[in-house]
């Protein structure tokens, strides 16, 4: 049973086409854009919220075996395989990853005539974890509950709103009755939220196509870039002693600051002059601590403090430089605390390893997104880029495949306890993608 809260879906309105646009399209296109059941996906998204699908959970695989039998029924060929998970990790280029996993599978149907598909959407369908229960509205962020407009749940921008509109545009190009003579494909992935093990499975297996539309969520523009995003680990040790003679022992904590003030004014100099793609952000490269563990027992001095974080890599940057930047930062704060000089402080990266990513801004898919979001939604949308790392990289770097973002939802939501995504926003954005797929499929009647 769907918890709608106090909106049924009945009051979900369809997103018209202006007069301006109608004449832009087809009559094939019309016919997929009309197959569009925009009720049943509402009704998919809040249903993918209701399973608690976190990185590395056995709720991923469930989720996999749903869309893959989804894509069966509607008759495309469906690749389900189940990852190797040694094999993957001893890869030279495997991508780190941060959640235990004991399996996972990946998923990829294609529809059409043999050959390389005209374009990929792909999505994940992993999700972060919750956080604290009591922050949600209703304490509950697996309920898909529909209010104001909204969806709202765990994952409802990040990116289950993108994987709906996925399927969505999956049926429309069935139920519409169109031709194609190109085929079209459809990738889902587990594994984006820790380091893209799933992208990266799904490359390895051969799967490739002409482009490939992540759908991410973009807040209605057209993402062209990905910043990369390192996870690190910083080892900073202290000297146990009684609370109350803590002047005889050294706290790990104390000896944390001047690191942090390091990371700090590292990150400053990092972010001085961006890629002009990320002019209206004021920190395109953050570096940003998510954990400290420190001490074991109120009343001790704390001997060892535990930092993870997140280095920014910009454009074009190798991540190995990245890294040097940071640790040579790290060391420099070392070099300059006696008691780090004696104790100097340990680097590690042990979980996801994003590169960045982009595509060209005058490739013709950029034009082509573009176009379709004119011709079904009548606007001109900006192009951007993403401050954080995803798929992009694998799919651009490993496949050789063009790749963007354009995906219902604001990002700034994500990870969240007011996660959610506008119905209205999710249906004109699955509009685009379904005049985007017929007509790189060259979709007719």
């Amino acid at each position: 049973m769907l918890f709608l809260g106090s909106h049924s879906l009945a009051t979900v309105s369809a997103v018209a086409l202006t007069p301006t646009t109608r004449p832009q399209l087809s009559r094939a296109e019309l016919r997929v854009l009309d197959a569009i059941d925009e009720h049943a996906l509402v009704e998919d998204l809040v249903s993918m919220i209701q399973v608690p699908s976190v990185t590395g959970t056995d709720a991923e695989s469930d989720l996999q075996h749903r869309h893959a039998g989804r894509l069966a029924t509607l008759g495309f060929d469906v690749d389900t395989w189940k990852l190797d998970l040694d094999a993957l990790a001893a890869h030279p280029d495997h991508p780190g990853t941060e959640a235990p996993r004991t399996e996972g599978y990946g998923v990829v149907g294609v529809l059409g005539p043999t050959g390389m598909p005209a374009l990929i959407l792909q999505g994940h369908v992993d999700v972060v974890p919750t956080g604290d229960l009591a922050r949600w509205a209703d304490q509950n962020p697996w309920s898909g509950q529909v209010r104001h407009g909204a969806v709202h749940g765990r994952g409802a921008c990040d990116m289950k709103a993108g994987l709906a509109a996925n399927l969505a545009v999956a049926g429309a190009m069935v139920d519409s009755g169109v031709a194609l003579e190109r085929p079209f494909a459809l990738h889902a992935v587990i594994s984006e939220e820790d380091g893209g093990l799933g992208a990266f499975a799904t490359m390895l297996r051969g799967h490739r196509g002409d482009a490939a539309i992540i759908t991410e969520p973009t807040s209605g523009k057209v993402v062209v870039a990905n910043a990369g995003a390192l996870t690190f680990q910083l080892r900073v040790e202290g000297r146990a002693t009684h609370g109350s003679t803590r002047l005889s022992g050294h706290s790990a904590l104390d000896a944390f600051w001047p690191v942090h003030a390091a990371l700090v004014e590292l990150e400053r100099r990092r972010n001085t002059r961006p890629d002009p793609l990320y002019a209206d952000n004021p920190l395109p490269y953050p570096i940003s601590i998510g954990t400290v563990r420190a001490g074991d027992w109120a009343s001790s001095v704390p001997d060892l403090l535990v930092a993870a974080g997140r280095l920014g890599v910009h454009l074009g940057e190798p991540p190995a430089v990245a890294r040097r930047a940071l640790e040579r930062a790290v060391t420099e704060a070392c070099d300059r605390d006696p008691w780090l000089r004696e104790h100097p402080v340990e680097v590690t990266w042990p979980g996801g390893q994003f590169a960045s990513g982009r595509i060209d801004t005058d490739h013709r898919l950029v034009a082509e997104v573009v176009s379709a979001i004119g011709a079904a939604e009548g606007r001109k949308a900006p192009l951007g880029a993403a401050p954080y790392g995803s798929d992009l990289r694998l799919y651009a770097g490993i496949g050789d495949i063009p790749t963007l973002h354009y995906g219902p939802g604001d990002v700034g939501l994500a990870h969240g306890p007011r996660e959610h995504v506008d119905i209205d926003e999710l249906l004109r954005t699955t509009r685009t993608l379904a005049v985007l797929a017929a007509r790189r499929c060259d979709a007719h009647l």
